[in-house]
């Protein structure tokens, strides 16, 4: 049964990883009303990101500490791939691959992991609380 839930994590992170990478390239290709784009990527992400802790709750009764590490991993996934797809999309326009593409390979999965551990601890603890 263990090995079970682990295989739905894993799947559960690789996927959300993907939604995130999908979410944060498609909301950036349109050019015009920018900031409405940016919000609704904004607002899509945190949907998937709700849903991946409800997901590792209620369906998978994982503890508080495991769901946040999984959404946190998911999390910096798409980060990580986003910055990935950020230098390749540089170094394909015909520029150089800058040294700040390599740094945001690191630093961006680490800036936005942080947070959404903490939140989904916080998260994932007043649920097990509630029942």
């Amino acid at each position: 049964m263990k090995r079970i839930r682990a295989r739905g994590s894993l799947r559960a992170v690789l996927l959300l990883g993907g939604v995130y990478l999908l979410i944060g390239r498609v909301f950036a290709a349109p050019a015009d009303h920018v900031r409405v784009w940016r919000l609704a990527a904004w607002a899509l992400s945190g949907a998937a990101y709700a849903a991946h802790i409800g997901y590792e709750h209620f369906k998978l009764h994982h503890s508080p500490r495991s769901t946040a590490l999984h959404a946190a991993l998911a999390v910096a996934i798409g980060a990580c791939a986003l910055a990935a797809a950020g230098a390749l999309h540089s170094v394909l326009a015909g520029s150089a691959l800058r040294p700040l593409w390599l740094l945001a390979l690191i630093l961006w999965p680490v800036v936005t992991a942080v947070p959404a551990f903490f939140v989904a601890l916080v998260t994932g603890a007043i649920l097990a609380r509630r029942g």
